[in-house]
């Protein structure tokens, strides 16, 4: 295999960022990665050429020098933060391709009142939804509102600082029941005079679709269902399996509408709640960074990373090869965790609609290791370093707690 230019890959520090070095190496992209720890998961990846720690101060400061003694042709990152600091950079450095989006609809798309209004224009079913204000009659809208309620902060960079600050726990999804459980929930965040969003609870199952935006077109599509998460009521998928291209084409449409409409460019996910039995599609958010589910994009023949870079690098404009259908993906670490909350301490899910089904869970999980569709997030037999590293580092961490103890 022919060997392209080198590519930056800013944090390494966890398996989205495994999946991105996988997919580019396998396509004859060397990696250079930056990291914060020596012992960043990512860098045990065969594919991963070189690597630096990652310096102090802004991007800006650093990165130029960093391209220009890699010879980079390409700069990819996988965290939120990381995309917000160069999506203020020009769109190329030299030859060398700042491949994240654009400052103004990253901010749009990170701004989750922002996409909804958008979406909600163009004709998406987006879900009830109220952000508190100061001077706003708290008790009165609490008791007008239908239970139970789903709180999840609308732009979770802007409120970091502020939370740390006063002590004050980031909580990514908040489920509340009660006028009084709101109330406090409110109370809690009244001393940084700001709130998160307070949505309707919708019901159904977790789906993505992916696609990979350019000029206003998909060039990639794919899509999966979520079957599991950790924490259990929703937060990280653990285990999930894709959607055959012929099921929700006329919501893939919308997915695209709605891309079209943010002025998106490069890879995005729309995460809805689908009703099977209503057939109706609540959209959650857009996530516009390399999703934790992208191993299983990956596994599946979707290679978003590759598609980033072969578009803008090597100026192929041909059309991504279709997804193979019937793959599933596990995060096993997280599934197992979830599998001890279903079976030991299911009193901590918050969902008042999470169905328990232990037995059953139990069975899937232990049958999992034999079905010939299931593949993983981490373990990979043509590299198993990155594996290797995670076991040892969760040794490590055990150890560590049981000498605190």
């Amino acid at each position: 295999m022919s060997q392209h230019p080198v590519a930056i890959l800013i944090g390494m520090e966890n398996a989205i960022a495994l999946t991105v070095v996988r997919e580019l190496g396998a396509h004859g992209v060397p990696v250079h990665g930056v990291a914060r720890s020596p012992d960043s998961i990512a860098l045990a990846s065969r594919h991963c050429r070189d690597w630096s720690l990652r310096p102090q101060g802004d991007p800006a400061d650093w990165l130029p020098d960093l391209i220009a003694r890699t010879g980079a042709r390409a700069v990819l990152a996988i965290s939120e933060g990381d995309l917000l600091a160069l999506s203020a950079l020009p769109p190329r450095i030299g030859d060398c391709h700042i491949l994240v989006p654009r400052a103004e609809p990253l901010a749009s798309v990170i701004d989750k009142r922002r996409t909804l209004d958008i979406a909600q224009r163009i004709g998406l079913l987006v879900p009830q939804t109220w952000q508190p204000q100061a001077g706003e009659d708290f008790a009165a809208r609490a008791e007008a509102m239908r239970y139970p309620l789903v709180a999840k902060w609308a732009n979770p960079p802007e409120v970091m600082a502020d939370l740390e600050r006063a002590g004050l726990e980031w909580v990514k999804t908040g489920y509340v029941h009660t006028p009084r459980e709101l109330l406090a929930l409110l109370d809690r965040y009244a001393p940084i005079g700001r709130w998160p969003l307070i949505q309707q609870y919708c019901g159904g199952v977790g789906l993505g679709q992916m696609l990979f935006m350019a000029e206003g077109h998909a060039t990639l599509r794919f899509q999966h269902r979520r079957l599991h998460e950790w924490p259990p009521e929703g937060g990280v998928s653990t285990l999930c399996r894709d959607e055959p291209k012929g099921d929700h084409t006329a919501q893939m449409d919308l997915s695209e509408k709605l891309l079209r409409a943010l002025d998106w460019s490069g890879p995005a996910m729309v995460e809805y709640r689908h009703e099977p039995d209503t057939g109706r599609y609540w959209l959650m958010e857009v996530n516009g960074r390399f999703w934790g589910s992208l191993p299983l994009a990956h596994h599946s023949g979707a290679h978003f990373a590759w598609e980033a870079y072969r578009r803008a690098v090597l100026g192929q404009k041909d059309a991504a090869p279709s997804p193979r259908e019937g793959v599933r993906a596990r995060y096993m670490v997280p599934e197992t965790k979830r599998l001890a909350r279903v079976l030991l301490t299911p009193d901590r899910i918050g969902d008042p609609f999470f169905r328990l089904t232990p037995l059953a869970d139990l069975a899937a999980y232990l049958l999992g290791f034999l079905d010939p569709r299931s593949r993983y997030y981490v373990f990979a037999l043509s590299d198993p370093r990155p594996f290797l590293r995670d076991i040892v580092q969760m040794v490590r961490k055990a150890v560590r707690r049981d000498s605190r103890g």
